[in-house]
Order: C-alpha cells, then sequence, then structure tokens
C-alpha cells in the first residue's frame, strides 16, 4: 500500500467511525449552519492531510480529535479576530447573564439551545474540555488530547458541569 493509499484509509476509517462527533463538534464550536458546514469541510480536509504523519504513537480517535479540536479553536480565534464577540472562561461562566432564548415547544430544544449558547461563549481551551466530555471521553482520555493531566481535566470538568448545573435551574425559576 502507498502512503496516500494508507492515508485515504485511515481517513475513511475516521470519518466513519467518528464523522457524527466531528459534526456536532463543528456545530459547537460555531452557530451559524453555513460556517459549520465550511467548518466540518476544514476539519475533513485538515484530518485527512494529517494522516500522511500519522504514527500510531496514540488511539486514532485520539488523533482525530486533536487534529479537530485544533482545526475548531483556530476557527473560533480567527472568528474572534473579525467580530468583537467576548469569550468566557469556566471561572467567568457564573457571572454571565442568562440569554433570552426564543420559546421554544419542547423543553429538549430549549435546554440544548441554552447548552450551545454557554458553549459558543466559552475560551477554546475551555470548550475543548466539555465537548470531549460531552462525546464520553474519559478524564484521562481528555487530558490526552489536551495535554493535561487526568486529575487537572477531573477538576475543571466538575466546576463546568457545577457551574452549568447552577445555570440552567435558574434558568427554569424565572
Amino acid at each position: 500500500m502507498t502512503a496516500t493509499a494508507d492515508q485515504n484509509s485511515l481517513y475513511a476509517s475516521a470519518a466513519a467511525e467518528l464523522g457524527p462527533a466531528l459534526a456536532r463538534l463543528a456545530h459547537a464550536y460555531e452557530a451559524d449552519a453555513v460556517e459549520q458546514r465550511d467548518l466540518l469541510q476544514e476539519i475533513h480536509l485538515a484530518l485527512w492531510r494529517s494522516f500522511a504523519s500519522f504514527n500510531g504513537a496514540c488511539s486514532l480517535r485520539t488523533w482525530v480529535y486533536r487534529v479537530a479540536h485544533n482545526i475548531g479553536a483556530s476557527h473560533v480565534l480567527k472568528r474572534q479576530k473579525l467580530r468583537l464577540n467576548r469569550m468566557t472562561s469556566i471561572d467567568e461562566l457564573a457571572e454571565l447573564p442568562d440569554d433570552d432564548s426564543p420559546a421554544r415547544t419542547a423543553e429538549d430544544e430549549d435546554v440544548l439551545a441554552r447548552l450551545f449558547s454557554v458553549v459558543h461563549r466559552l475560551k477554546p481551551p475551555d470548550r475543548q474540555l466539555l465537548l470531549l466530555y460531552l462525546e464520553g471521553l474519559d478524564a484521562e482520555a481528555i487530558g490526552e488530547v489536551c495535554g493535561l493531566s487526568a486529575g487537572a481535566v477531573a477538576m475543571k470538568i466538575h466546576r463546568l458541569k457545577a457551574t452549568l448545573t447552577k445555570r440552567f435551574h435558574q434558568g427554569e425559576q424565572t
């Protein structure tokens, strides 16, 4: 098999296994539907290109998430330069005022919209942690992707969950 054939094979496997997760990731990094599609295409292109240098030192899943989150974070930073959209860290999240979201007929849609509203405001490192957690990765796997210790990841996720819980309960009472 040639290098390009290996690259194509790895990409095909990754896209088949993690394609829906990549789509959710693009949705979480970008609120605009057209920009989401562009971001998803950027992720897939970067992923395919990255397999030329994939050496198997980490799992395929870890590699895919690293590439995808790096592209997502770069996208956010580029967009941030284009607009003055204030992003927040996990520590500042508790201080944010609640958004007035349009009335939704389904409670689940409202919760999801509120969650994405919060996710879109997070700084890229915090957003990355939350998205990986929501994808079902454990603290050790998230730490491997992000370059943090499992303990640091667990602590940040715990704080983020507590803050989100508080914000969502406040939203239900208003």
